[in-house]
């Protein structure tokens, strides 16, 4: 019977792959339930987070859009020009520059970062990012624990 049980639970587990949509599915064998789960979450559809100064923020993982309290990643185009106040956030943000260049002016040391160029920047630090720049800026940024606007204390302009 062993065998059988096997034999039918594997043909489950591939048919799984073929439905879309499900993160689980949940087996009644004889009474009992058995739960698989999907290994992975693929992100279609990131949060676009509103902003009001051109900025655009597409948050893959994070609490806007997984839920997740431990990780943000998020693809973001900040516009020439753009800039953001000085803030002292309680989560390190890593940030990795695609095309284009960031300013970064952590704890009054003014750092440009180019394409392929990365920094982290620990929590806890008095940060301001901007693109005074004449072309727009792409970069991918990654917080741990996950971006919270409650947690990132922006100063007043």
């Amino acid at each position: 019977m062993k065998p059988i049980f096997l034999l039918e639970l594997i043909c489950l587990q591939s048919n799984l792959k073929s439905i879309n949509g499900l993160d689980s599915i949940q087996l009644i064998i004889n009474g009992d339930k058995y739960n698989i789960m999907k290994k992975y979450t693929l992100q279609k559809n990131p949060f676009v987070v509103p902003t009001t100064d051109g900025k655009l923020i597409e948050e893959h993982h994070g609490l806007a859009s997984t839920n997740n309290p431990n990780v943000s990643i998020a693809h973001m185009i900040a516009p020439p020009g753009w800039s953001e106040p000085f803030q002292t956030p309680e989560f390190d943000e890593y940030t990795y520059i695609i095309s284009g260049k960031k300013q970064f002016i952590v704890e009054n040391e003014t750092i440009i970062l180019e394409a392929g160029q990365s920094i982290k920047i620990e929590k806890n630090t008095r940060v301001q990012y901007s693109n005074p720049f004449e072309i727009a800026c792409e970069y991918i940024a990654i917080c741990t624990p996950a971006f919270d606007f409650n947690k990132v204390h922006r100063e007043e302009e």
